[in-house]
């Protein structure tokens, strides 16, 4: 479900029914998240490494932005330390606020067509090479939006993903 907040963006409500962590007026996180997208189209997706908030969820890899970093620095940042890869170029494509119980996110998604190294999964998780509709579940709800991003940009219309529990 999406609602407004305060301001004119909207915000994808995760879980509406449970209680949210600080309340309502809670400050956001902002978050840098990597598309990675292969020549033949498919794209990366890797689980929530186990101990963490919603573990075994598909996501797009990423992370919390530090102090004073830029997005396309978390990102290098992040993908080195998840994943092990150097990355390329990072094209800004769009941004999601979504309100997890546990936290209010500012999702950064940045496209990545071309790295260096071999995935390394370093935080116990693992990773699927997926076109749509994605096979993976369940699916993080912030990742949801992507893969429907994805379908309207190649024409995909059937479903984009098996919802799961």
């Amino acid at each position: 479900m999406t609602v407004p907040t305060g301001s004119t963006t909207p915000v994808l409500v995760a879980d509406a029914d449970q209680v949210r962590e600080g309340g309502a007026d809670r400050p956001f996180v902002d978050v840098a998240v990597g598309v990675l997208i292969r020549p033949d189209g498919q794209f990366l997706l890797t689980s929530r490494p186990p101990g963490k908030v919603y573990e075994g969820y598909w996501e797009f890899p990423g992370g919390k932005l530090e102090a004073g970093e830029t997005v396309e620095q978390a990102l290098r940042r992040e993908l080195h330390e998840e994943i092990g890869i150097v990355i390329a170029a990072v094209h800004p494509w769009k941004v999601e606020m979504v309100d997890y119980p546990h936290a209010l996110v500012r999702l950064h998604f940045c496209k990545v067509f071309a790295w260096t190294g071999e995935l390394q999964m370093h935080e116990g998780q693992t990773f699927a090479w997926q076109s749509l509709p994605v096979c993976v579940q369940p699916v993080l709800p912030g990742t949801v939006p992507v893969l429907a991003w994805f379908a309207a940009e190649r024409g995909f219309s059937a479903a984009t993903h098996r919802p799961g529990t």
